[in-house]
């Protein structure tokens, strides 16, 4: 190929149109953020669950839960902190599987956070809360790019 034959099909590719960000989904820096949110949380959440098994200091006692005790609640935490590490890294990846059981299991946090609001750490629970609604939202906000 000559050199004026390849100077006519670099102009005829610069003359065609392109999207900006051809292909990328809307709200994708978002749900990068809610990843790496649900990794911190499903990591501190499997570490307070050890801490319910073990026995730690870190809980009172006293404390009294909506069902079973604080090894039922430190199970359910593992677990629960197990799902959201997974969703997580699955939502990295850009499978389904992260969006479903992401948006699944942020509820299952916002409904173990709130559960917890009358223990030892009520503004935690809170702020617990909060993170959950808002990897909620970045999930769900989630999507493919308008055409116009």
């Amino acid at each position: 190929m000559s050199t004026l034959e390849g100077d006519q099909v670099g102009a005829s590719r610069r003359d065609q149109p392109r999207a900006e960000g051809a292909g990328a989904l809307r709200g994708l820096g978002r749900a990068w953020f809610v990843g790496i949110l649900l990794l911190i949380v499903g990591t501190l959440n499997v570490f307070y669950g050890i801490a319910a098994v073990a026995n730690s200091s870190f809980y009172v006692n006293s404390d009294r839960y909506v069902f079973g005790g604080l090894h039922t609640w430190g199970w359910i935490t593992i677990i629960l902190g197990v799902i959201q590490f997974t969703a997580a890294l699955s939502l990295f990846a850009g499978n389904v599987y992260g969006r479903v059981i992401g948006i699944g299991a942020a509820t299952l946090g916002a409904i173990e956070a709130l559960a917890n609001v009358g223990g030892s750490h009520p503004w935690w629970s809170l702020g617990v809360f909060a993170v959950c609604l808002w990897v909620i939202y970045g999930i769900w906000a989630l999507e493919k790019p308008e055409t116009v």
